[in-house]
C-alpha cells in the first residue's frame, strides 16, 4: 500500500495508541484531516496528550467504547501493535469482519516508501541517535520528516512533518521483525546484541535478520555501522563505520573533553575533521550516539557549521538520559534502559560524571522472556550500582513463567546494598532514605513513578 492509498481511509483506529510509535503514526494522520481514535490499556501522559490532540481513546477492551464511524470497514483503516493479546476483543472485531488490519510497521513501511529514509537500527540507541539525527537535519537548510520512538525535548514530539523535504527519519525497529518493511537510503546499525529471543529464538536468527535489512538498502546508497559489527557483503551501496575514539573507525571522535558534565571533542570523518563540536547532553555513551547521527547527517548532505550548531543545541528524549533533579544536593536520572549493555553503558557514563558520589538506581525488568535470557548479565551490570533496589517484572506482553522473577537476579547481584520493592512500597522505602545520584531504570511503568519520586 502506497502513502496516497492510507490518505484515502476517512478513519483510522489505533488498537494499542498509547505506544510509542503508534502514537506518532496516529498524529501523523490527524495532521492529514483524517478522524482518529483507539484503545490502550492504561491511560499515560502521552495518552493524555493525544486526547487534548482530539483523538478519541478509551481503556476498556469493549466494543461499545469504539466509536460509530470507525466501526464502518469501507471507509476505516485498523492499525494494530504485535503487542495486543490475540484474544483482545476490539482485534477479533476487526479480523473477523472485512475492515483492512495493518501493523504499525507495516503502516510506517508504506509511509517511509514516500521519501529517502533514513533508518537508524540497533538492539539499543536507536531512539537517542533518530531523534539527534532529526534535529541535525531539522536544523539544517535540508530539513526532514521523522517518526520516532521517543519524544524528542526539541519538538516536544515523536513526529515531525516538514513539506519541503524528501527525507525521512525512522527508528528500524529489530523487534517482530519490523524493520523488514523498510527500504532506506541510508540506515544505522548502532548494535546487534541478542535480545528478543522470544522472538528469534537464538542471537543467530536475529543477526540474519539484521542482514536482510542491510539487504534491503536501496542500491547506491549507505550503510553506517558501529566497528566490527558483521555484515553481508554488498558491492552496490557504500559503507561506513563509526566508533567513539577507535581511529580505525570512518567516523570518530579524538580530543574529548569534559567540562560543566557536558563534552567537547573533534570529529574525524572521512570528509575532513570537524574541530570544537559541543553535545548538548551528558554521558559519554551519547558522545557515541551523537558520531553515529553525525555520520547520517553529513552523509545526508549538511554543512559542518549546521552540525557544530546541532549538536550544541541538542537537548535531548524524554527517560533517555533525562535529568530530573540536578543540584548541588541530589542528582535525579531517568532512563529507559532495559537491556544488560544499555545498562552498562548508561550507568558507566553516569560514574563517569560522578566518580565520587554514591549512585543508587532503582530498576524494573522489562518481560519474563528477556528476564530470563538475561539474568547473568542484568546482575553484572546493576552490580556497577553502589545500591540496587529491585521491582517486580513488568509483564508487558507475557504471561509468567515458572521459577523467572526478580529474585532470580537480585540472587546474582554482587552487592550489599540491595533490595527487592514492590509498586506498594517502593516511594515510602525511597521517602526514608538520603540519596547522592539517584536513577530510575527501565521499560516498562516505571515511568510513572518519576514525578512522585521528584516530589519526595
Amino acid at each position: 500500500m502506497t502513502k496516497e492509498e492510507l490518505l484515502k481511509y476517512e478513519n483510522v483506529y489505533f488498537v494499542g495508541i498509547g505506544g510509542i510509535g503508534m502514537s506518532a503514526l496516529a498524529r501523523f494522520f490527524v495532521l492529514n484531516g483524517k478522524n482518529v481514535a483507539g484503545y490502550d490499556k492504561v491511560s499515560t501522559p502521552l495518552t493524555d496528550a493525544l486526547q487534548t490532540e482530539g483523538i478519541q481513546i478509551h481503556f476498556d477492551d469493549q466494543l461499545n467504547l469504539v466509536p460509530e464511524p470507525f466501526k464502518n470497514a469501507p471507509t476505516t483503516l485498523v492499525v494494530y501493535t504485535p503487542a495486543i493479546p490475540k484474544e483482545h476483543s476490539e482485534l477479533i472485531y476487526f479480523q473477523n469482519n472485512p475492515f483492512v488490519l495493518m501493523k504499525r510497521a507495516q503502516v510506517l513501511g508504506a509511509l517511509s516508501k514516500a521519501y529517502r529514509t533514513v533508518a537508524v537500527a540497533g538492539t539499543h540507541g536507536k531512539t537517542t541517535m533518530s531523534t539527534m539525527t532529526t534535529h541535525l537535519l531539522n536544523g539544517s537548510t535540508i530539513s526532514t520528516s521523522a517518526f520516532l520512538g521517543g519524544i524528542s525535548k526539541n519538538l516536544n514530539s515523536n513526529l515531525l512533518l516538514s513539506p519541503n523535504t524528501q527525507l525521512v527519519v525512522t527508528e528500524a525497529d529489530e523487534y517482530d521483525r519490523s524493520f523488514l518493511n523498510l527500504y532506506p537510503h541510508t540506515a544505522l546499525i548502532g548494535s546487534m546484541d541478542a535480545d528478543h529471543l522470544d522472538i528469534y529464538g537464538a542471537k543467530e536468527a536475529m543477526h540474519q535478520s539484521f542482514f536482510e535489512f542491510i539487504n534491503q538498502i536501496e542500491p547506491g546508497g549507505n550503510l553506517v555501522q558501529k566497528i566490527g559489527l558483521p555484515h553481508p557483503d554488498r558491492s552496490d551501496i557504500q559503507r561506513y563505520t563509526y566508533s567513539l575514539d577507535d581511529s580505525r573507525s570512518d567516523f570518530y571522535a579524538s580530543k574529548m573533553a569534559l567540562s560543566d558534565d557536558l563534552y567537547t571533542f573533534d570529529l574525524v570523518t572521512p570528509m575532513g575533521k570537524i574541530l570544537n563540536l559541543k553535545l548538548g547532553v551528558p554521558g559519554i555513551v551519547n558522545v557515541e550516539n551523537a558520531i553515529g547521527a553525525s555520520a547520517l547527517a553529513l552523509l545526508s548532505g549538511i554543512q559542518s557549521d549546521e552540525l557544530r550548531l546541532g549538536l550544541e543545541s541538542y537537548s535531548g528524549v524524554k527517560r533517555r538520559f533525562d535529568y530530573r533533579i540536578k543540584t548541588s544536593k541530589l542528582i535525579y536520572i531517568d532512563d529507559y534502559a532495559h537491556h544488560p549493555e544499555e545498562l552498562k553503558a548508561f550507568i558507566t557514563s553516569v560514574r563517569q560524571l560522578y566518580p565520587y558520589k554514591k549512585i543508587s538506581g532503582i530498576f524494573q525488568p522489562h518481560l519474563f522472556t528477556r528476564t530470563r535470557d538475561f539474568a547473568e548479565g542484568f546482575a553484572t551490570s546493576l552490580g556497577l550500582l553502589d545500591e540496587l533496589f529491585l521491582m517486580d517484572i513488568y509483564p508487558a506482553r507475557e504471561l509468567p513463567i515458572p521459577g523467572v522473577d526478580s529474585q532470580m537476579v537480585l540472587n546474582q547481584v554482587q552487592l550489599n546494598d540491595k533490595m527487592l520493592c514492590s509498586k506498594d512500597n517502593l516511594l515510602d522505602i525511597l521517602s526514608k532514605r538520603k540519596f547522592e545520584v539517584l536513577l530510575t531504570l527501565g521499560a516498562g511503568d516505571i515511568d510513572q513513578f518519576v514525578e512522585p519520586i521528584e516530589a519526595l
